[in-house]
């Protein structure tokens, strides 16, 4: 035998795994999951309609909700930036559905 040759390496058949989404809460749990996020989806949309008509139109809004509208619309931007991101990956991974 020569010592520089390896034994030869058994072959391992390792078959597929994937996901059991079967149990009975999941598909509960992803209607749940859904309805949050549409909902917040619809409210941050709502606000962010709000402001930029505020800001667009000054006879549209009081003061109050123009100056509202100025100091948050950054963050308005950023959450409905945020949860596209939620709802995308979500929809990727599990199948975004409104549960309609």
């Amino acid at each position: 035998m020569n010592s520089n040759s390896l034994p030869a390496v058994p072959t391992i058949d390792v078959p597929d795994i994937g996901p059991d989404f079967s149990a009975p809460f999941f598909q509960g749990l992803q209607v749940l999951a859904s309805y949050v996020l549409a909902a917040a989806i619809i409210a941050v949309f709502i606000m962010l309609v709000i402001a930029i008509g505020a800001l667009a139109f000054r006879g549209l809004a009081p003061e109050r909700v123009r100056t509202w509208a100025g100091e948050n619309i950054a963050w308005i931007f950023l959450a409905a930036a945020l949860l596209g991101g939620i709802s995308g990956l979500f929809q990727w991974f599990i199948n975004f559905d409104f549960g309609f």
